[in-house]
């Protein structure tokens, strides 16, 4: 359950000086259960300690200033309050924060993933399911500091991790709290979630920030990011270049002995009407390029939001027809580690 901007601010600005933090204790090696970890440490800390997150910070910061940190590369300057197709400007703005039930298994566990929605989104899918967030900014501004206090305040009632939904417009804001609460004694593993349209040279700033990548990958044919996309018809190779990078950083996904994520990656693909978002291509590009042990959810939850009625083709939720095509294409795509 998200909760709403008034609780979350209230429950930020509580949480004050150093929270106590919930060590992963149970954190043990399990022999049951291959990729157990023992005394799991967020990549985080290691860059913390030898002063290399703040250079990342300083690095991102250079990149806001014309910015380029997604692949629209607008040019705009961010510290001048300027915007673009994000229409994010110099604020750091957030709608929610709050334990999470309804992602996947091994990010929830027993008590919810810390999720935070940032406002706004640079890829802008006509089809969006949560459009007041991302076309329409809803939200409120917030510190830095009460940023860093929410993270905080989600390791203390017990979230299994730090997930941070569409990020990709906010990423010198989260770096700057993130070295305020890892100051505070945070300990949780950093989760990107991302609609999978990320500039490379961006993602390559987060190598040892970001411990799980969750990434949406849509489709396969750039014209159909042209037309419900907002033009994006490079977002099949961006994409693409964008998961094989996290993928290089972090791997296949890991869990300790209690199935809780720690590392690595999970990818999502929305089914669409008509098999619009290419499913059949795109599982076997993922056991071909990445990992026949990639750990993939196949989502059937399409249903036309927002703009969608006005394409007749996506005007109507997946049918189950469609839905058990696209099992069948799961289950002959050579993939071991499917969610569906």
């Amino acid at each position: 359950m998200i909760c709403s901007r008034r609780t979350f601010i209230r429950d930020t600005l509580t949480a004050v000086g150093a929270l106590a933090f919930y060590p992963l204790a149970s954190c043990r090696a399990d022999s049951a259960r291959p990729g157990g970890f023992t005394n799991f440490e967020p990549a985080y800390l290691s860059l913390e300690r030898e002063g290399k997150l703040a250079e990342r910070e300083k690095e991102l910061w250079d990149i806001y200033k014309e910015c380029r940190l997604c692949p629209r590369e607008c040019e705009v300057n961010r510290l001048a309050g300027e915007n673009e197709i994000c229409k994010a400007d110099d604020k750091l703005k957030v709608h929610s924060a709050g334990p999470h039930f309804g992602e996947e298994t091994p990010l929830v566990g027993r008590y919810g993933s810390g999720t935070i929605f940032f406002s706004h989104c640079s890829l802008r899918c006509c089809f969006c399911q949560n459009w007041e967030i991302a076309h329409r900014g809803d939200g409120g501004v917030i510190s830095h500091l009460t940023l860093a206090r929410a993270m905080l305040s989600l390791q203390k009632r017990g979230c299994h991790n730090i997930n941070l939904v569409t990020p990709t417009h906010m990423v010198p804001h989260i770096v700057r709290a993130l070295r305020i609460a890892v100051a505070k004694g945070l300990r949780l593993p950093l989760v990107y979630n991302t609609g999978g349209y990320d500039k490379l040279e961006t993602i390559k700033k987060l190598d040892g920030i970001v411990d799980i990548y969750m990434p949406d990958f849509k489709f396969q044919d750039g014209k159909l990011t042209h037309k419900y996309c907002a033009e994006a018809s490079d977002y099949p190779e961006v994409a693409a270049a964008a998961v094989k990078e996290m993928h290089r950083q972090v791997g296949v996904l890991r869990t300790d002995e209690r199935g809780i994520a720690m590392r690595g990656m999970i990818l999502r693909h929305l089914v669409m009407p008509h098999n619009l978002a290419g499913t059949d291509r795109f599982l076997r590009w993922v056991a071909k390029e990445l990992s026949p042990d990639a750990y993939v959810n196949i989502m059937d939850q399409y249903r036309p939001c927002h703009k969608a009625f006005d394409y007749p083709e996506i005007a109507r939720p997946l049918s189950r027809e469609e839905w058990r095509q696209a099992v069948n294409w799961a289950k002959d795509s050579g993939l071991t580690n499917l969610d569906l």
